[in-house]
């Protein structure tokens, strides 16, 4: 829908949205708009700002009200930094200052519904979510892992599991030992940074005969017996600790402790090639361990998946904390997406249940969420000048594009954006890059 008080304007954007291929219906104001809207609700709305009877700001109060998820892109020739500002905390999905270009448009709601569709499906998620959240796999990249999980699950391999912190590693080796029929038996984990040098022999092996036994005698490794041993962050295994896992690995002739039935899973938040190198981690134990190697995407890089793990932890924490029929509101949902996730899934997991502890009401609001998911969404401070948003952008994607020589690959992750959006936006402000 095209809300514009002045004809002229009307007309071009309607026939600029009709060859563009959209459907467009028109309205001379506000309330115009909001009277068609109750026969017929539209997937996106572009409103100017300035109307008698009903300010666009106003009818945007409405629509928030009425159509909830519905995107409004808000229209000017009155194109300030603070008035931008105003109108998408208001709500708005993005403010267009005039004269634009009609391809800046375009773009603009190509990505707004683009988003509304994946609210859309963040509410249907919510209504039907369940399993395990990390396992969520409609990103490519968790394709990928997953796919890699159920080949290698069934064999007896020994798995390397590559990722940052929250990624979900744990979850995916419970996945690998519960796929494999003949390990039914115990997943025993150990975090071998926890592990005090003075104990961690015992703890993983047990007593050697003759040693005075602290802890029953059995390690975990003996204790694991038909089952899967889960060493986290072995990076940090101690060296002595290191050749006696190769030994017990290898089968080494007397000197192997314990049953040798026992499948090993190794899990890194950081790669072990440059420890290797270095001599912090012994290469023959390295080959050993990697010989299936599966690297955990960090959530930046499975965006398609976040509307399915919000409503997964949406339901998990409101039935938790009385609050089954709590939902994310459209501006809270554009916030989580436009995070860069740090602690991965572990930090949204939390985000949610803060939220869901704090919030007032039935919906999750932008107040509700940690203070880290709204830095850096706020509009950049600029001086009084006069400027238009899409001046801004532009300036934002060079100086963006110039920090990483040009690389369009790591400018599209540095800029939240993936490389199709990114890719538009060069062209529609005419940015040539290698």
């Amino acid at each position: 829908m095209v809300v514009e008080d002045d004809p002229a304007m009307r007309e071009l954007l309607h026939d600029e949205l009709v060859e563009a291929g959209y459907d467009v219906l028109t309205a001379t104001d506000g309330r115009d708009a909001i009277e068609q809207l109750k026969r017929v609700p539209a997937s996106a709305v572009v409103t100017d700002l300035l109307m008698p009877e009903m300010t666009g700001a106003e009818l945007l109060d409405q629509i928030r009200l009425r159509l909830p998820g519905t995107p409004v892109v808000i229209i000017s020739a009155f194109g300030t930094i603070d008035l931008a500002v105003r109108t998408i905390k208001a709500g708005a999905y993005h403010f267009v200052p005039k004269p634009f270009k009609i391809e800046e448009l375009l773009v603009t709601l190509q990505e707004a519904l683009s988003e509304s569709q994946e609210f859309q499906r963040l509410q249907g998620f919510t209504r039907d979510a369940g399993g395990d959240a990390g396992m969520v796999a409609e990103s490519r990249a968790m394709l990928r892992v997953l796919s890699t999980v159920r080949s290698a699950a069934t064999a007896d391999t020994p798995v390397l599991l590559i990722g940052e912190t929250g990624t979900g590693k744990k979850l995916v080796a419970r996945s690998l030992h519960e796929g494999n029929p003949g390990r039914q038996s115990r997943f025993l984990a150990i975090d071998c940074a926890s592990l005090e040098s003075s104990e961690a022999q015992e703890t993983l092996f047990g007593s050697r005969p003759g040693q005075e036994a602290t802890g029953g005698g059995l390690g975990l490794y003996q204790e694991a017996s038909g089952g899967t041993l889960y060493l986290d962050n072995v990076e940090s295994l101690p060296p002595a600790l290191q050749e006696r896992l190769l030994r017990v690995l290898t089968g080494t002739p007397g000197v192997q402790e314990g049953p040798a039935d026992v499948r090993v899973i190794a899990a890194s938040h950081e790669e072990l090639q440059p420890r290797v190198e270095d001599g912090r981690f012994r290469r023959d134990l390295f080959y050993r361990l990697e010989v299936i190697t599966i690297r955990l995407p960090p959530l930046r890089d499975r965006q398609g998946d976040l509307p399915r793990l919000v409503a997964h932890f949406v339901r998990k924490y409101g039935a938790k904390h009385g609050r089954p029929d709590v939902s994310v509101s459209p501006e809270a949902f554009q916030l989580l997406k436009r995070h860069t996730w740090p602690g991965n899934i572990q930090e949204l997991e939390n985000a949610i249940e803060r939220a869901i502890v704090l919030g007032k009401d039935t919906v999750i609001r932008v107040q509700d969420l940690p203070e880290a998911c709204l830095q850096g969404n706020e509009w950049p401070e600029m001086s009084a000048d006069v400027k238009s948003v899409a001046h801004v952008e532009k300036d934002h994607i060079l100086k963006t594009l110039k920090s990483v020589a040009g690389n369009k690959a790591a400018a599209a992750r540095l800029l939240g954006l993936d490389r199709k959006t990114l890719y538009r936006k060069l062209k529609t402000y005419d940015i040539s890059g290698s």
